[in-house]
């Protein structure tokens, strides 16, 4: 049974919160942003993205805060997702991977981190060299207990329904694809 949630995975930088929102507000969802999330948790413990990235790999329990958030979403109805892990803990979602060359992601983040309290608060950068730094470290690290935690690649594209690449495609063409994708994905 197809569930009415959907789940946006992705690289780093590729849109993932703001298609989300976008995505949410049209189709009348609600949101979440396990990224939103797991900074908050940073904050409350006084650290970085980063700093709460890197004290994950020693101490599973800021992740696992995050994953039981995800997995008591795959209760609900009617939510847009965004989350690199979403996608494993909702597989009945309509599933949607956002791609990004990370030469381009560097500057989006840089933008979105200046527009955002709470980024700026928790990624604490102020060039894209310095995104791109923090960026790849982050990627890493996430990607070592993804794999470490649950045997999971977010970055294999073949687990998701719908791929879209945000740098041929403006916002608000890739909200209108996965719109227009996930009306057809509930019909068959």
């Amino acid at each position: 049974m197809k569930k009415e949630i959907i789940t946006i995975c992705g690289s780093l930088g590729s849109g993932k919160s703001s298609t989300a929102k976008k995505v949410a507000e049209i189709l009348g969802f609600k949101h979440f942003s396990s990224g939103d999330f797991f900074r908050q948790v940073g904050l409350e413990l006084g650290l970085s993205v980063n700093e709460t990235n890197t004290r994950a790999e020693i101490d599973p329990k800021i992740d696992e805060m995050t994953d039981q958030k995800l997995r008591d979403l795959n209760n609900k109805n009617k939510i847009v997702v965004d989350s690199r892990t979403a996608y494993h803990w909702i597989p009945k979602s309509f599933k949607i991977y956002l791609d990004l060359p990370t030469e381009i992601a560097k500057e989006r983040i840089l933008n979105s981190i200046k527009a955002d309290k709470l980024r700026e608060q928790s990624e604490q950068v102020k060039t894209s060299a310095e995104v791109l730094e923090k960026m790849t470290k982050r990627f890493e690290s996430e990607q070592r207990r993804y794999w470490d935690l649950y045997k999971i690649d977010n970055t294999n594209k073949n687990q998701f329904d719908l791929i879209i690449d945000t740098n041929k495609n403006n916002l608000n063409e890739v909200v209108q694809i996965i719109v227009s994708e996930y009306k057809k994905w509930l019909r068959n």
